[in-house]
């Protein structure tokens, strides 16, 4: 459904936590895009019957609003909702219930079957041993030196320096300070600049690229960005993603492969890594670029979670 407005401040600020809970979670692209959208169309629904706060939802509300969805039409096609439509809805709420209860609320009551052929995503995070298999998978990742340094300087960043996605993509050779052992991220989240620190075995995997690899693309001198393409523009971010898969199967570890490994999954694994090593949460908030504190201490559930796997 078209983005419905919503009136309730709480509904609205409620909504942009969660769009940020899942996306440090690491869950992909599309959950991060839709399941808020799911949330705010059950916002808008329960604005139209003047619920106006989440202490006030029950059983029953939920019920009816299922109900609701059955009976409403699709707008991309003709008919009514598809299952796994009603499915991503029960998802959207059921995560909810999960993002309340994470941040010290009892939660909804939902007592909602789900349809057939519902799936569920899960989240991936790389130990240390296989982020080092990564990197070492980049000496084979492409037959082309250039591409390979590249592939290795990519890592660095997006790991390494924990790097949004889009923040790479943005870098310019000039964010990247040698000397001071820095990189300045002008476009980060809500158009807030911070300095991430690198230390100087990720410096040096940086200027081996720069001044060995990048020069030998074709027009290199012509562009500003730190990551280019073989036509010398600058390396977007389907690219990155590309180039990732590409480094995963190299690594020929069926572990790594199956864990459907992302820029972001690069992203969550260092903040996990940096809490395992006891860094303060303050420390990594920082790090990472997050707003709030609340923000960051996510990863200490999802620490939590690990251990819990592994016992």
């Amino acid at each position: 459904m078209k983005k419905l407005k919503l009136q309730n401040d709480s509904y609205r600020i409620l909504v942009s936590n969660y769009k940020e809970w899942l996306d440090i979670l690491g869950y992909a692209e599309t959950t991060v895009y839709y399941l808020p959208n799911h949330l705010q169309e059950f916002f808008y629904y329960l604005e139209q019957y003047d619920i106006n706060n989440i202490n006030y939802i029950t059983s029953e509300t939920i019920k009816n609003y299922y109900d609701y969805l059955q009976q409403r039409a699709n707008e991309t096609r003709s008919g009514s909702l598809s299952k796994s439509y009603l499915n991503k809805h029960q998802q959207a709420l059921k995560k909810f219930k999960e993002y309340l209860q994470n941040h010290d609320h009892k939660g909804i009551n939902i007592h909602l079957k789900s349809e057939p052929q519902s799936t569920e995503e899960k989240l991936n995070v790389l130990t240390q041993s296989e982020i080092k298999e990564l990197f070492l998978a980049t000496h084979q990742s492409s037959d082309k030196e250039r591409i390979r340094l590249r592939d290795k300087a990519m890592l660095t960043i997006l790991y390494s320096c924990g790097l949004r996605r889009t923040e790479a993509v943005s870098l310019d050779i000039k964010d990247v300070f040698f000397d001071k052992e820095r990189i300045y991220v002008r476009k980060g989240k809500n158009y807030k600049e911070r300095f991430v620190p690198i230390n100087r075995k990720n410096i040096e995997i940086l200027e081996d690229y720069v001044f060995e690899a990048r020069p030998e693309f074709y027009q290199s001198n012509l562009s500003e960005a730190l990551f280019i393409n073989k036509n010398g523009t600058r390396l977007q971010g389907m690219s990155f993603a590309n180039r990732l898969r590409v480094i995963v199967t190299a690594t020929n570890n069926k572990n790594i492969i199956d864990k459907d490994v992302t820029p972001h999954t690069l992203r969550h694994s260092i903040a996990t890594h940096l809490l395992q090593q006891e860094v303060p949460l303050e420390s990594i908030k920082t790090f990472l670029g997050h707003s709030s504190l609340e923000s960051t201490q996510i990863y200490t559930h999802l620490l939590k979670t690990l251990e819990n796997e592994r016992i």
